[in-house]
């Protein structure tokens, strides 16, 4: 079996626009950010814009990620986003943020198994497309649920599993355990996913020997190196690594995804929400701080756009004499 390499759910991050980059490199699925199943449900335009799944390249596959407290909402939005395409409706019972998690939703389902049961059976019941699920460890050290959470999961219909090495209370402080991801390996009988830390084919390897899973999800690693989940897809089966772009290929791409996030948010929010991107582009191709600086509070899209060839040109290594 080919272990799979997935494109893993990061709010305000993976949008249609960075999964489209992500995808044309040759990632099998991504999964969307996280979306509010209420407010999807209840049709708010900007969180119906979060699930939204035409990716138009090819094999690509997307998974939409729902969170939320109700059975209810969850049902609704989980046939919103398979009616949009959705190849995949994922839940989430990981997110550690407070204001995720003050809604009783998120990680904080952990503390609820039954309640997290109900939410599940409801999306499961809902939709024709396979269901998965993507929770922590647990809520703390004192809390490691995952395999017992995972197995009740399963029989309720949930088609796969992703585990993030951390618990809840660690958020992402210290090193991932891909050891512990071992004992939901054992627990059930559908493909279990590793997550947390992996940055490189070596992390992935890593994970895999230690966990036992069936494949990874990549997450912050793919920041600023879309092309991350491809080439670790390519090492994990012995195949020639995709080129990670360099000077005039790397600004073409750069310059796209730009352009394509202005198209999808409009000028004035998608000047803002590329900041981000174009640091990590920056920081991943070795560019000056100052260059770095002058991407990201330019407010012209014609000065990014002059700019990107020196911000993403390696600074020059000073040798001493």
């Amino acid at each position: 079996m080919t272990p799979p390499v997935v494109l893993a759910p990061m709010a305000g991050i993976t949008d249609l626009p960075f999964r489209r980059v992500v995808a044309r490199f040759g990632a099998g699925l991504v999964v969307s950010e996280m979306v509010a199943s209420q407010e999807m449900a209840q049709e708010k335009p900007s969180v119906r814009a979060r699930a939204r799944a035409e990716l138009g390249l090819g094999d690509a596959r997307t998974a939409v990620q729902l969170a939320g407290r109700e059975a209810y909402w969850m049902a609704e939005a989980a046939r919103i986003a398979a009616d949009g395409g959705a190849e995949i409706i994922d839940i989430n019972m990981g997110c550690p943020a407070k204001k995720v998690v003050g809604g009783a939703s998120g990680s904080a389902l952990m503390r609820e198994p039954d309640h997290a049961l109900r939410l599940i059976e409801a999306v499961v019941g809902a939709v024709d497309v396979p269901v998965t699920l993507k929770t922590r460890l647990g809520w703390d050290d004192a809390c490691r649920n995952a395999p017992d959470l995972a197995r009740r999961a399963v029989g309720a219909g949930v088609a796969m599993v992703t585990i993030h090495g951390r618990t809840r209370c660690q958020f992402y402080k210290g090193a991932a355990d891909w050891a512990a991801i071992a004992d939901v390996v054992h627990a059930v009988p559908v493909p279990v996913l590793a997550n947390g830390d992996i940055r490189s084919a070596a992390d992935a390897r890593a994970a895999l020997l230690a966990s036992g899973a069936a494949g990874v999800m990549i997450g912050r690693g793919a920041q600023g190196r879309p092309w991350l989940p491809a080439q670790v897809a390519a090492a994990l089966q012995g195949l020639p690594l995709p080129r990670a772009p360099e000077g005039a290929a790397l600004v073409d791409l750069v310059a796209a995804h730009y352009q394509d996030m202005l198209g999808f948010y409009g000028r004035d929010l998608g000047l803002r929400v590329a900041r981000k991107h174009l640091g990590w582009y920056a920081d991943a191709a070795g560019g000056t701080p100052a260059l770095r600086r002058a991407l990201q509070t330019a407010t012209d899209p014609a000065q990014v756009l002059r700019l990107l060839p020196d911000a993403l040109s390696p600074e020059p290594t000073v040798v001493a004499a």
